[in-house]
């Protein structure tokens, strides 16, 4: 499992322990004094810390995240390639790629460094916990910002293939380009009256029955982007728990969001190879 890193805030604490527990106030003292007993809060270098290790402003600590009685998510992801610089998986519907709120050991990226003992494994990209499909991973520091650089210069073709409500009235392929902005609660994002900063290419793939199945092509990656643009047209993504409105349901895994991440394609930066990569996951 990775670490997280913090450096100590100003303050008058004594200790390491004293400054930890006022900056999460959540987290008991005795949780951090057993965190320190098990070595899960170590220094710079990555020795362990002494609970009563004196206080100095922005000292860096290293901590291991924890959740009690973590949940297992019972689907697993599938790797479909890999070699000394890039892996490639299939990650499974509730699986979130990286540690966040109550996930930390029950992730993407913690089930693949504890698979090939790698701990510079890094997603080069992300997608939602309800979203199934393609993630890359970064496995090697030295080549990985010319991995990145594909994202951040949009050098990368991303398709998705969704299921949603007929739209009959639409000519496609329709390109939505709206304004995203943080919503509410704050996980939630809306469409606002900004300039946009969002683009999606939609096509059909099958428009026949009660729901069809939809090509989606994110020019940009904005966080909820496909599943605000298709509620935006009318269509939200089949069993979609946030929009066009909050469900107040329990999570239900035999309903999944029917957004998957389809194929990637891109010309591999480091040997001009044309690489397409393609999942092996279907919707329901």
């Amino acid at each position: 499992m990775k670490h997280s890193t913090l450096h100590l805030p100003a303050g008058r604490w004594p200790t390491v322990l004293d400054c930890l527990c006022a900056h999460f106030p959540a987290i008991g003292r005795e949780v951090w004094l057993d965190r320190f007993a098990r070595h899960r809060v170590l220094d710079e270098q990555g020795q362990p810390l002494r609970a009563d290790h004196p206080y100095r402003e922005g000292l860096r600590v290293r901590y291991f995240r924890e959740v009690p009685d973590e949940a297992r998510i019972p689907f697993e992801e599938q790797v479909l390639f890999q070699d000394e610089h890039l892996l490639v998986v299939d990650k499974p519907h509730f699986l979130p790629v990286v540690p966040a709120g109550s996930y930390v050991r029950e992730t993407l990226l913690n089930r693949l460094v504890e698979r090939f003992d790698n701990p510079q494994l890094v997603p080069l990209h992300r997608l939602d916990r309800l979203t199934a499909g393609l993630v890359l991973f970064s496995c090697n520091p030295q080549t990985r910002d010319a991995y990145q650089a594909l994202f951040r210069q949009q050098r990368i073709v991303k398709r998705y293939e969704a299921m949603a409500p007929p739209l009959p009235r639409l000519n496609f392929p329709v390109l939505r380009q709206t304004h995203l902005e943080q919503g509410e609660p704050f996980f939630r994002m809306q469409e606002g009256d900004g300039k946009p900063n969002s683009e999606t290419r939609i096509e059909v793939l099958e428009p026949c029955g009660e729901h069809w199945r939809y090509a989606l092509y994110p020019v940009t990656g904005r966080k909820h982007q496909l599943r605000l643009h298709m509620a935006g047209l009318g269509a939200a993504i089949l069993n979609d728990p946030l929009y066009p409105s909050l469900s107040a349901a329990p999570e239900d895994h035999t309903r999944p969001l029917q957004l998957l991440a389809r194929s990637l394609s891109f010309q591999d930066p480091l040997n001009g190879q044309a690489r397409t990569f393609t999942s092996c996951l279907t919707l329901q």
